[in-house]
């Protein structure tokens, strides 16, 4: 049986696989920005897991406490969650865009329009 010792882990896997799939398997441009955010978060929660100290407390000196957590990993997050948002305010800005030149946020339809495009310009 299975302990629950890294069930923290099982989730991490898991966010990760179904954001690269929603990634890889959509064509739908926002679906893509949805699966790039949840492997992200899943990214997040694996550095905030490691950062975890058994018995460790916040690193304040002070009397009795021997065991510290390292405050770096979390630190490196909420920079990691900065460029996320970031990234993700981008990409929702390029979407509009396609949407207003080519009226479909579809992968397979706005190449299919720049193929046509591309025979009649040449």
């Amino acid at each position: 049986m299975m302990s629950l010792d890294l069930y923290n882990y099982w989730v991490v896997i898991f966010l990760m696989m179904a954001g690269f799939y929603m990634l890889i398997a959509s064509n739908h441009l926002i679906r893509k920005i949805i699966g790039l955010n949840i492997f992200q978060t899943s990214v997040f929660m694996l550095y905030i897991s490691l950062g975890k100290v058994a018995g460790g407390t916040a690193p304040i000196a002070a009397e009795g406490i021997d065991t510290y957590s390292n405050p770096l990993p979390h630190v490196l997050i909420l920079t990691a969650i900065v460029v996320g948002i970031s990234t993700t305010s981008l990409a929702l800005a390029l979407v509009i865009r396609i949407k207003e030149s080519y009226d479909t946020v579809q992968e397979d339809e706005i190449l299919e329009l720049d193929s046509i495009a591309d025979e009649e310009g040449s």
